[in-house]
């Protein structure tokens, strides 16, 4: 097994566990992110997951580029559908995704910890697309993520010169949402995760939907997508629960997932 799941308190962590190959993306350790994940769909016990590498070198290093090397145009075109199905399912996951990036998180890796909805950065971290170097364009959604993310000239200077970004440029350009030592990362996950959790799920799923979608569509169109969330949220317990304890000035509430 290249990928390791483990549940705690409402809060998935999922480990990419190939330590020989800097925890780099193959068909295989693809197939079984993705089978994570379905299987996390599943429980309604998660309320947030985290994402890591294994180790305190690597993230994802990037793709398996053993493995790509000899492909032909169709095969690789395939390889690149697989992927970026497999981000897909984690960008649009049903509740919060936090990448916890420990190291390396090159070409695939940065991809993968794009696709994620929060990046925290070990200062040891180092992202960076290095697929031109390589005679090859990223194939798992850095080319849109990465312009969606930073800003499209940055992205082109990023992709087109393949420069790595340390932890500190990447908080600067707003590709990580903070920095930590590194003994703190998963601390930091944690905490965050846990704060997420405490909130109301449904609303936080339907707040993920409509920043999702909405980033799809012109503002109109985003606006459209925000009140049809706004109105789902009615028509669950949790927000009965929610407001009512807000006027009875009530601390700590329990949300039920309902």
């Amino acid at each position: 097994m290249s990928v390791l799941v483990d549940v705690k308190d409402h809060v998935a962590t999922v480990t990419i566990s190939r330590p020989e190959a800097l925890n780099a993306l193959n068909t295989a350790t693809l197939k079984e992110l993705d089978d994570a994940f379905i299987q996390l769909d599943g429980n309604a016990d998660v309320y947030a997951v985290i994402v890591t590498g294994a180790g305190d070198k690597s993230f994802v290093a990037g793709a398996d580029i053993a493995e790509m090397k000899d492909k032909d145009v169709a095969a690789a075109a395939e390889f690149a559908r697989v992927g970026n199905a497999v981000f897909s399912r984690i960008e649009k996951f049903r509740c919060p995704v936090i990448a916890a990036v420990n190291g390396f998180a090159l070409g695939g890796g940065c991809e993968l910890s794009m696709a994620c909805d929060i990046r925290i950065a070990s200062t040891k971290a180092l992202f960076g697309q290095p697929e031109v170097g390589l005679g090859i364009t990223p194939g798992f959604g850095g080319t849109q993520r990465l312009a969606r993310l930073v800003s499209p000239g940055i992205a082109k200077e990023l992709i087109y010169s393949c420069r790595n970004v340390k932890a500190d440029e990447a908080l600067k350009i707003g590709l990580v949402n903070s920095v930590v030592e590194p003994e703190q990362l998963m601390e930091t996950a944690v905490s965050m995760a846990q704060t997420i959790c405490k909130k109301a799920p449904l609303a936080v799923s339907y707040a993920k939907k409509a920043i999702n979608e909405g980033l799809q569509l012109d503002i109109d169109g985003g606006i459209a997508v925000e009140v049809r969330e706004f109105g789902n949220c009615f028509a669950t317990e949790d927000q009965k629960i929610g407001m009512t304890a807000f006027l009875n000035k009530e601390k700590g509430v329990q949300f039920k997932n309902k």
